[in-house]
């Protein structure tokens, strides 16, 4: 399966808390973190929740 990293771009302050816990899930926290996880359906269902907080990147 296809490794994506995910990087936080925005804040999730003032952001609903479905975005908030989304976040919280894939591992982010913090402006500028990143993660690299499987690229399963669920991890891209949950991208596609903040994808206008994040930035994707194939590897």
């Amino acid at each position: 399966m296809k490794k994506i990293r995910i990087k936080q771009l925005k804040s999730k302050i003032g952001r609903p808390e479905n975005q908030k816990r989304t976040l919280v899930a894939l591992g982010l926290g913090k402006i500028n973190s990143f993660v690299e996880v499987e690229a399963s359906p669920q991890i891209l269902g949950m991208v596609n929740t903040v994808s206008h907080l994040v930035q994707t990147k194939e590897l």
